[in-house]
């Protein structure tokens, strides 16, 4: 029989998810199929209480549903601390709660940059993404700073990490004397905001002139591949870039293996993500 599993979100057309967990199941020779669901908020918790009762096997969640559903599930120690989940896990009965955000991230960093203990990282945003993303980053031994447009928020973040201080974002980036100072003094930039996102895809928080040669920038964002904050960074000449497709493929790799049990095919999930952004 066909086990169903899906990515709730509003919107959600644009995610490659299905692409990606559909060629992952095509791999493996697995009787799945992986759906889009759009879900508005007001809907989050009929959205959670059917898919259990219609027998989906497991959902993805994405913006901006990701705190909000931590209410209607039994979550992991791990993503209550963090406050949000993105993957939930039906095989038990209960719909259980993960976040593999965070891991998606720090695989897709020490693959690219190696050990960040010690390193002055500076998180653009203060959402569902951004906690998970923290919470790892900061367990891991670094120094972060959370930047969001609402500084109470990020002090909110800030205060649940062991090492990390918060700033506001000002409207006018140009004009924005905090965040040029923060990102003077980090070695790695990460946006975890949807800023640069289709369809609003040139709009970026930071630009080339607020950037050093010595900055690694990493954008959560995949679609488009090229946001422009890469685009800005490529102008800078930073040190290095990752783009948003690693962080898309290890989190879902990581729910993968929390549904199936099995180990997931990375190297497909990643071809299938980036063969599909080449069409759009």
């Amino acid at each position: 029989m066909e086990k169903i599993y899906g990515i709730i979100g509003d919107p959600v057309a644009h995610s490659l998810s299905p692409v990606m967990h559909n060629a992952a199941f095509g791999e493996c020779c697995m009787d799945c199929i992986y759906l889009a669901f759009r879900v508005p908020k007001a809907e989050l918790e009929d959205a959670i209480k059917g898919a259990k009762s219609l027998g989906i096997d497991g959902i993805n969640v994405t913006r901006p549903l990701k705190e909000e559903a931590l209410a209607f599930v039994d979550a992991d120690d791990v993503a209550k601390k963090i406050g949000a989940i993105n993957t939930i896990d039906f095989s038990s009965g209960l719909p259980v709660g993960y976040n593999t955000d965070g891991i998606g991230s720090i695989q897709a960093l020490r693959e690219s940059v190696g050990e960040i203990k010690g390193k002055n990282i500076l998180i653009l945003g203060a959402g569902g993404a951004a906690m998970a993303i923290a919470f790892y980053i900061d367990a891991a031994g670094a120094e972060v700073t959370i930047a969001n447009r609402t500084k109470e928020r990020a002090v909110q973040l800030a205060f649940k990490l062991t090492n990390a201080a918060a700033i506001g974002i000002g409207t006018d980036i140009k004009k924005d004397r905090e965040l040029e100072k923060q990102l003077k003094r980090a070695d790695i930039l990460i946006n975890a905001t949807s800023a640069g996102m289709y369809p609003d895809v040139n709009t970026t928080l930071v630009n080339a002139d607020m950037m050093h040669p010595d900055l690694v920038v990493f954008e959560i964002v995949y679609n488009p591949v090229e946001t422009k904050l890469l685009r800005e960074a490529r102008r800078a000449g930073v040190k290095q870039i990752i783009d948003g497709v690693k962080m898309l493929v290890y989190q879902g790799a990581a729910a993968f293996k929390i549904w199936t049990k099995e180990e997931p095919p990375i190297a497909v999930m990643e071809t299938a993500v980036r063969n599909a952004l080449r069409y759009k």
